[in-house]
């Protein structure tokens, strides 16, 4: 008999009305979903407005928010308490008006100190934003606790140092929180913190074996870590008068129950991407049984969703300045993926989903939580085009291909950060950031030296002499770069993910996992369009390197034209294909830490800035310091043959070589789209379908005028809550640097389909 099975009797009344299950005997979520949900198959019209309670609260969050801007960007610091999932008291919005409660410190806004990943970072962030770090905390993460970031570089060898501070590889995560693992927070609703600590208890138990082998060791330090961490959890909800040992009971309490478990994760990791998993459609289940019993209302389930969301948009992290250079728009990433469809043909839509889409009416567009749709041709038409509507309207959300990732992730999975599926409480994933292939590119040129430095950061292979580059001599040196840039990247995320899980486990998070799990290793490639457009006019045209002093090309000059990549022609498109298929294959030679598998992204989040800084002038016309495009974009302003060319050049890279995610981030003026709202919706949905029929794996949709943009830089008092998509998420684009608002701008905004 499980553990679940002895205490049926102490759930009865949480599950009271549940179609019983696999789910009822094990831990298993999606056969709670798959045996209960309730499909949506209407439209728009049951949706409601928001409360009195729900625009005060919002009115005090969005005086805060002013406060924060006019503050340099940090409202307040809590200086003197590190951050774990017990530390702090307790805070409120307005308690008599909030349906969820908790943030993560004292207070909303007042962010907190997470050292373990790096003091140092914690030293420079405080620095930046006018606070000072106390001394007895810098010196317990200095001289006495050691942390990630000291792991990490205590163990890197001189070429990794040299590539990081190179920028052939950026965004490593050895000074933040790698994130990107989704805990399934649907667990503490459905079976109580009581039952998982049982179940973690006899997973221990299962590991008194004969052989204490490493790997045994470390799974079983890392179960009692779980157990520990979601002891405190219960502890946590406990202070704000709330008993989490028992499933929930309502749709309210299955909404604080799952928050409370995402508040946990984001009070102890300061990770890259907080995910927060699928939970819409799972929390419509309680919903649908509260209206059953008729004890809930529309407007209150409108607001219980609209009050947790206004949670998830103030989820603040204190970060550095470098950082924000990267990840622009102080982005959290929490993901919540919406829709999609079971493997047995039957939509996962529900009332829910529509729910959370209308938080963007009811509060506003906002950039956070990160609102996925996984998108189907198979998915009910009233709910593409209210999809349609929101895209429209508020620019504020993605849409992820569930036909092309369900095959590989099975019906219950989410989306970490932007692009990144994975199986929810199944799965987590080592993030690696990205390889800049332009770079890579010019190493291959320039026999391994950098181009802007000077050092002999790659292979010292012979450099190219001649007067014109020859592709086949190109091609013959760029592939042992490629081949030496892989193996340099997945030894330095063995060293990163091997030190995180020894100074700074996602103790929680992993709580609301299996024991046994998959691991992918997430590689990432970055300057795509670049490298490819770059090939293509060597290939096609007369590349002459303009070569120094020292005889490092550092210009090019280019007669001729050629072809280039987001304008559906096979003969540069092709390289970009093969170039994703050639590094991939070259990442997967490598072993990797916890035999991790290895996958791979095209994504740069607006790193896209940041890494065309690092890089010189490119073959392809790009100089020295300018922008790439993002993700999988083609370079701004060559995709000139109208949308659908570019989103079919996309489309053609394979997902079975990127599985991490390809992003495609789309701006459109309205239109473009029709002239009416009706065929403005109905263009959209017959654009995204064909997009995704070719197998295309993302999109960004962004649907505005480039005039709009121009007069918010100008004006931002006047656009508090303007949303854009960038590159796998979106960024409220006032808090963007204006070099990153150019950048946004200076993209390509079709005019034509």
């Amino acid at each position: 008999m499980s553990v679940i099975e002895k205490d049926v009797q102490e759930v009865k009344s949480g599950w009271r009305s549940f179609t019983k299950g696999k789910w009822a005997k094990k831990v298993d979520v999606n056969n709670f979903i798959a045996t209960n949900i309730k499909p949506y198959e209407g439209n728009e019209d049951f949706l409601v407005g928001p409360t009195s309670n729900t625009t005060e609260l919002w009115k005090i969050i969005s005086q805060l928010s002013k406060e924060e801007r006019e503050r340099g960007g940090v409202w307040d610091v809590s200086l003197d308490t590190v951050s774990t999932i017990t530390s702090h008291a307790p805070g409120y919005i307005d308690k008599d008006k909030e349906q969820i409660v908790g943030v993560q410190t004292d207070a909303p806004f007042r962010r907190s100190i997470q050292p373990f990943g790096g003091i140092k970072m914690m030293i420079d962030a405080t620095k930046a934003y006018g606070f000072e770090l106390p001394n007895n905390i810098v010196e317990m993460f200095t001289n006495i606790r050691k942390t990630h970031n000291q792991g990490v570089f205590d163990a890197y060898t001189p070429d990794m140092r040299a590539v990081r501070k190179s920028g052939v590889i950026t965004g490593l995560p050895d000074a933040y929180g790698r994130g990107r693992i989704i805990g399934d927070y649907r667990r503490v609703a459905l079976y109580g913190i009581d039952f998982l600590i049982k179940d973690k208890k006899q997973q221990l138990a299962e590991l008194e074996v004969d052989s204490m082998t490493e790997d045994v060791i470390r799974l079983r330090e890392e179960l009692s870590e779980q157990i520990r961490a979601l002891g405190e959890l219960k502890e946590m909800a406990a202070a704000h008068g709330l008993d989490i040992s028992k499933p929930a009971n309502s749709f309210k309490e299955a909404t604080q129950w799952v928050y409370f478990g995402y508040l946990a994760a984001v009070k102890e990791q300061n990770g890259a991407a907080m995910s927060l998993g699928r939970v819409s459609s799972f929390l419509d289940i309680y919903a649908q049984r509260d209206f059953e019993e008729g004890t809930l209302t529309e407007e209150q389930a409108q607001e219980i969703v609209d009050h947790f969301v206004m949670k998830l948009r103030i989820v603040k992290f204190l970060r550095t300045p470098d950082y924000n250079e990267l990840f622009s728009g102080d982005p959290t990433w929490v993901t919540e993926s919406i829709g999609g469809m079971a493997e047995d043909g039957t939509t996962r839509v529900t009332k829910n989903s529509f729910r959370f889409l209308h938080t963007l009416y009811n509060l506003g567009p906002a950039p956070e939580p990160n609102l996925t749709v996984l998108w189907s041709e198979k998915l009910p038409e009233g709910f593409k085009k209210y999809c349609a509507k929101v895209s429209i309207e508020t620019s504020a959300i993605q849409y992820e291909n569930d036909d092309v990732m369900r095959p590989y992730w099975g019906e219950d999975y989410a989306i970490a950060c932007c692009v990144s599926p994975m199986r929810i409480g199944k799965q987590m994933q080592f993030f690696g950031a990205r390889a800049n292939l332009a770079k890579a590119l010019l190493y291959a040129i320039n026999g391994g030296v950098d181009e802007k430095s000077g050092a002999q950061v790659g292979p010292e292979y012979p450099a190219i002499t001649s007067e014109y580059l020859d592709y086949n001599e190109v091609m013959k040196r760029f592939k042992p770069m490629m081949e030496w840039l892989a193996k340099t990247y997945v030894n330095t995320l063995n060293i990163i993910h091997y030190m995180h899980d020894k100074y700074s486990y996602e103790r929680i998070e992993m709580a609301l996992h299996d024991r046994d799990i998959l691991r992918t290793m997430a590689c990432g490639i970055a300057g795509l369009s670049v490298a490819a457009d770059s090939l293509s006019a060597i290939k096609y045209a007369k590349v002459k390197p303009i070569r120094n002093e020292q005889g490092i090309a550092i210009d090019f000059e280019t007669e001729g034209e050629f072809p280039c990549y987001g304008n559906n022609d096979d003969a540069v498109d092709s390289i970009a294909v093969e170039l994703v298929e050639t590094f991939m294959s070259m990442i997967r030679k490598h072993k990797t830490y916890r035999d991790a598998v290895p996958t791979q992204s095209v994504l740069t989040i607006t790193s896209n800035v940041v890494y065309g800084k690092k890089t010189g002038t490119t073959p392809d016309g790009r100089k020295k310091g300018e922008p790439f495009a993002p993700g999988a974009n083609p370079m701004h302003g060559r995709d000139k043959k109208g949308a659908l060319a570019s989103l079919n050049s996309v489309a053609k890279l394979p997902y079975s070589d990127a599985q991490d995610g390809i992003s495609n981030t789309f701006s459109i003026v309205p239109k473009a789209l029709g002239k009416d709202e009706e065929s403005r919706k109905s263009n959209l949905v017959f654009m995204m379908d064909g997009y995704f029929h070719n197998n295309a794996q993302h999109l960004n949709v962004n649907v505005f005028n480039r005039e709009q943009l121009i007069d918010a830089m100008d004006h931002p008092e006047n656009y508090p809550q303007l949303t854009v998509r960038v590159s796998g998420y979106a960024v409220n684009f006032i808090k963007l640097t204006r070099e990153q608002q150019l950048d946004v701008i200076n993209r390509t905004f079709h005019s034509s389909m």
